[in-house]
């Protein structure tokens, strides 16, 4: 055979082998890409399925802790309700023993005789009612020959001071004031020295 035909026939079949080669890649680059693109395609479908259950889920959170919230309101204005019409229930609980005291020493009254044993016995009713209302946490506001304040003091008169040492102080309580727990809910009504 001839050297030259021998040579074109083996770059022929070299090329050819390239050609088959390359077309072989092409097609399996092909076939990489459709795969490819098939599993990024799959991929955001997947993602947007897991998203749209993640969302889902929140969605369903959310609608439990408003509802649950919502319950939590609705509860504690109930039992807010239901304090200010119940709240004074212990405090007048600890009065009525006082109340019936009360009834008892006006039946005594009628028949009693002696004033001094009316008097102690209200005395004592007065003392029990004061004992109550401290353990209900009013107190009465100190007033006598106390220096004039406005936070718990309301001067209703003034007077001559009897003594220097008196002057701008309380000499007398018209009328007595009361704090509930620390807060003033009634000012003494008082007179002032000047």
């Amino acid at each position: 055979m001839d050297p030259k035909k021998e040579t074109m026939n083996e770059e022929e079949l070299k090329a050819r082998a390239e050609r088959e080669e390359h077309k072989a890649k092409g097609s399996k680059e092909k076939e990489e890409k459709t795969t490819d693109e098939q599993s990024a395609e799959e991929k955001p479908a997947d993602e947007v399925e897991k998203l749209q259950n993640e969302l889902d889920s929140l969605k369903d959170k959310y609608l439990r802790l408003s509802a649950e919230f919502d319950n939590y309101r609705k509860r504690t204005m109930k039992e807010k309700a239901e304090l200010i019409l119940n709240g004074g229930e212990k405090c007048i609980s600890s009065i009525l023993p006082i109340v019936d005291d009360f009834e008892r020493a006006l039946k005594n009254m009628e028949t009693a005789e002696d004033v001094a044993a009316v008097k102690e016995g209200v005395e004592l009713i007065y003392n029990k009612f004061m004992t109550v209302l401290g353990q209900n946490g009013v107190k009465p506001i100190e007033t006598k020959e106390q220096p004039l304040n406005t936070d718990y003091h309301e001067a209703i008169a003034v007077i001559p001071a009897p003594a220097e040492e008196l002057k701008g102080k309380v000499l007398d309580c018209v009328q007595t004031g009361y704090t509930l727990n620390d807060k003033v809910i009634r000012h003494a009504k008082v007179v002032v020295g000047e």
